[in-house]
């Protein structure tokens, strides 16, 4: 059976490696070009990070649902959170290399603080657009990341709650996302 736009989903439901060629083939334009803005100085992490993706769409295809996203939109927002992890991943390569490889290696600070900054500002931008308290929990779960038991005990909110205005706040982060690429 030939992969066509109308069954390529179904199809990688059901583990057929032409339907994964079929989506590098049609969207991998979107992937590329989510990856190469967001790494554009990461050249050597790109490659490995479109390759991530790509096996998260094969290993999550099962959470797509076609009447919440298009599957662009899906496949855009996968982009952009893996992106934003092999930033996190460079980093945390920097920080444990030698102390004497780092002398050696003087730009690498510089490169390091651009990156750390770029993580600092697309964090920023996102979270900009919750309430206050939505974004003190975001910021405690994923940048600190705490977990929920000390969250709520730190702040006397229902763990139950949390999870809630997590779920919201992400929610409208992916509607912000959906709507920026329209």
């Amino acid at each position: 059976m030939k992969i066509t736009e109308e069954n390529f989903i179904l199809k990688l439901k059901q583990k057929d490696e032409l339907a994964l060629e079929y989506v590098i083939d049609n969207y991998g334009w979107v992937i590329k070009s989510i990856v190469r803005k967001s790494m554009y100085n990461l050249e050597s992490y790109q490659e490995e990070c479109i390759n991530d993706i790509l096996l998260g769409v094969w290993n999550n295809i099962d959470r797509f649902d076609k009447t919440k996203c298009s599957f662009k939109n899906w496949l855009a927002a996968i982009a952009k959170y893996k992106s934003i992890d092999y930033k996190r991943k460079y980093l945390k390569d920097l920080e444990n290399e030698n102390i004497d490889e780092l002398n050696m290696k003087v730009d690498d600070n510089s490169h390091k603080d651009i990156i750390e900054s770029e993580i600092s500002k697309e964090t920023e931008e996102m979270l900009s657009h919750l309430k206050e308290k939505d974004r003190e929990l975001f910021l405690r779960l994923y940048v600190k990341e705490e977990d929920i038991e000390t969250i709520s005990n730190d702040t006397g909110i229902n763990k139950d709650v949390i999870y809630n205005r997590v779920s919201r706040g992400k929610r409208k982060i992916r509607d912000l996302f959906k709507s920026k690429e329209r």
